[in-house]
């Protein structure tokens, strides 16, 4: 009869099973195994420095709050790190009005400072309203996720430098990493590939610096943690993802994983191996301001303004 005992300690009953590493782990060891593998992530790719004032990127969900319980934990490993939250309200009836609601509950239990930025205030249109005229246009080949991604990055950047934060922390899992790895290839964005590090470049002073100490963990994990921790979080899904390309990607790297274990980790190693190699292709240029927001870009016009003047003033 196969053992149910947990491998780590030997003694409890194992509830949770690795296919990836084979292990069997109790409630106890797999929290501290969890919480252990994001340190050990974080020493490794030096992802907090001395001194360093951190912005949580938490949207309610499990893998945001998951994140921001730990950091404020790990927060006794580094005395002179600071950690506050911010928020991207998108403006999605319902489904945002209560990732908001627990977000701000999650800062207040754990006393973290709390900063929320709007689409409204900052663009001029929720994302309800940037899709119902995508649905009127009837013409735009984009979903909501892709303008979506764009005008949350911004908003993020815009939010941790208002707060004058040295980087930004988001909860990007092994499981996004691997499917922006996958869509980067397919959309044939190289710059893409080489620029998605564990911890990005400083490339202007504008830009925050993002760490992604999620990176390496499992989505399930993270899922797992929350559950064992009994940490409220948003469980409903974002009603525009199911149109997107990564929900697809999603289900291939789940299918995927379970043929062949360890499958993602393959993915996103192979990814840090040749990342180096793929970023010598590529000349630094010098980042402009965007005409009309004044935030860098390459060109004159930023992706997110750019975008919106073509749905709006087409």
């Amino acid at each position: 009869m196969e053992s149910k005992v947990c491998t780590s300690c030997k003694r409890r009953e194992a509830f949770f099973f690795r296919p990836y590493s084979g292990e069997k782990l109790c409630k106890r060891c797999f929290i501290k195994s969890f919480e252990d593998k994001v340190r050990a992530t974080i020493i490794k790719y030096n992802m907090l420095e001395y001194g360093d004032s951190v912005a949580i990127a938490v949207s309610g969900g499990k893998d945001s709050i998951s994140l921001l319980h730990i950091l404020t934990k790990i927060e006794l490993d580094y005395p002179k790190v600071s950690f506050i939250a911010v928020t991207v309200d998108e403006g999605i009836r319902r489904y945002r009005d209560e990732a908001l609601r627990i977000a701000a509950k999650n800062c207040r239990k754990l006393k973290i400072e709390h900063h929320i930025i709007s689409f409204k205030e900052l663009y001029g249109y929720t994302l309800d309203e940037i899709v119902g005229h995508l649905k009127k246009e009837g013409k735009n080949k984009l979903t909501p996720c892709a303008y979506c991604g764009v005008l949350r990055r911004k908003a993020l950047n815009i939010a941790a430098r208002d707060a004058k934060v040295d980087k930004l922390a988001t909860a990007h899992t092994l499981d996004d990493e691997t499917q922006t790895i996958l869509l980067n290839i397919l959309h044939g964005d190289v710059l893409r590939l080489a620029k998605g590090k564990p911890i990005t470049d400083q490339v202007h002073p504008t830009l925050t610096r993002r760490v992604k100490p999620f990176c390496e963990i499992p989505e399930k994990e993270t899922a797992l943690y929350a559950y064992t921790k009994q940490i409220k979080f948003q469980g409903i899904p974002c009603p525009y993802a199911s149109g997107a390309m990564r929900n697809d990607m999603r289900l291939f790297l789940n299918r995927m994983e379970e043929k062949h274990a360890g499958i993602k980790f393959t993915i996103f190693k192979s990814m840090e191996k040749t990342r180096p190699a793929i970023g010598k292709m590529f000349e630094k240029k010098e980042l402009k301001k965007c005409i009309r927001c004044g935030e860098p870009t390459v060109g004159d016009i930023c992706k997110s303004c750019e975008m919106l003047l073509q749905l709006f003033d087409a």
